[in-house]
């Protein structure tokens, strides 16, 4: 797993190719890489707002409960799962489109590789500062975008304008699914399941 993420930040061309020749399981793909990327951003959120928490002005840190940080850490965790489960389904789905035949291990492969700017990013949130997450995450967001319209025609060996409009469509979808993962997360909120302060 460590080469395949190093590589796809050094030379992506090149990594995607070899990430397309593996042949996995889906279960051995999330034991060994999405289960693992997927918890840097969550573990990083719990030791953030339960040790550091956020400063403003001359107040003292304002940081969650450790119960509402391992309930929220714990939730999020599961919808990064889940959002991977459903981007690798509709790459897979839209992959007859283009007469691309991966499988769907294949798919969810290219859906946490895709998303690996985004869960290192995550590391942001051990020091809970709004510029910070803004920075790092808008650096995050950017590059899982360029490996996404530079990885798809390679890994689905594709023309690259068919890529261009592939990518396009994955990239709507993960909109929405984020959007979705956020509606749902103000509705459990408004269930009463919300963060608790310690102050």
């Amino acid at each position: 797993m460590i080469h395949h993420v190093l590589g796809l930040f050094t030379h992506p061309d090149q990594e995607w190719k070899e990430i397309r020749g593996e042949d996995e399981t889906i279960s051995h793909m999330y034991l060994t890489h999405t289960l693992i990327l997927a918890a840097i951003p969550a573990v990083s959120a719990f030791i953030g707002t339960t040790q550091v928490g956020w400063v403003i002005g001359n107040r003292p840190a304002v940081m969650l409960t450790m119960e509402s940080a391992i309930w929220m850490s714990v939730m999020s965790y599961l919808a990064m799962l889940a959002g991977v489960a459903v981007m690798g389904a509709f790459i897979h789905w839209m992959a007859r489109t283009y007469d691309a035949t991966p499988s769907m291990a294949q798919c969810i492969a290219f859906a946490t590789y895709t998303a690996t700017p985004l869960f290192i990013g995550g590391l942001a949130a051990l020091y809970p500062h709004l510029w910070l997450g803004m920075l790092i995450g808008t650096a995050a967001i950017c590059y899982t975008v360029y490996l996404l319209y530079v990885g798809l025609p390679t890994f689905m060996n594709i023309p690259s304008d068919e890529g261009f409009l592939f990518s396009s469509s994955v990239l709507a979808v993960g909109l929405v699914v984020l959007v979705a993962i956020m509606a749902a997360t103000v509705i459990i909120w408004g269930l009463g399941v919300g963060p608790v302060y310690t102050n």
